[in-house]
């Protein structure tokens, strides 16, 4: 079975890449989601996160993610902190999962696929990129809560789309100009093979 990593920048579209892939059949693991649930159930990592942040990290609903993003954001040695308690976590997560696929090839779709290192560990990866404009007003309008200070600070804290191409096996353009589901399906019939 190939393990198929999909990343992006924030905005890029690599959950609308991730959703098609879902409807031709193809396990998507979400690190993204998967990560906020480990935060919010694994007891050892709690403890980690804890010991990290303080008892503010947690309320009685579980993470308060703005406060973690505040403490992380500009501070880059507590998020590399955050980061080492978590990516052990979700990759330990991740194999459990697809140890116990079936399929001829299953997708994790990971923002910092790359930034993480976790790209090592997988058989292929694509990058889905958009010109930066065009993902600022896509998360301005999805994620409405958000500034345009705190998007750029997230665009700011990855990898430019230059050094993520440089390591990615192939590139889909999700510009509102070059069709995607003609590349997806393409892909999708190159992992079958």
């Amino acid at each position: 079975m190939k393990k198929i990593g999909v990343t992006g920048g924030i905005g890029s579209g690599k959950s609308i890449v991730c959703s098609v892939f879902r409807c031709l059949g193809v396990p998507v693991y979400d690190a993204d989601t998967r990560a906020r649930w480990i935060m919010n159930n694994d007891g050892h990592v709690q403890e980690e996160v804890t010991r990290l942040f303080g008892k503010e990290a947690y309320d009685t609903f579980g993470l308060r993610r703005n406060f973690i993003s505040s403490q992380t954001f500009g501070n880059p040695s507590k998020l590399t902190a955050l980061n080492q308690i978590v990516h052990p976590a979700v990759a330990r997560d991740f194999e459990s999962w697809w140890l116990s696929m079936d399929v001829p090839y299953v997708i994790k779709e990971a923002a910092l696929l790359f930034e993480a290192g976790s790209y090592r560990e997988l058989d292929e990866t694509i990058l889905v990129t958009a010109p930066e404009a065009l993902r600022k007003h896509r998360v301005a309008r999805r994620d409405r809560q958000r500034s345009a200070e705190e998007i750029q600070r997230i665009m700011d804290s990855q990898w430019p789309e230059s050094k993520k191409a440089a390591l990615a096996n192939h590139i889909i353009v999700n510009d509102q100009v070059h069709p995607i589901l003609d590349k997806i399906l393409n892909l999708h019939q190159h992992f079958h093979a």
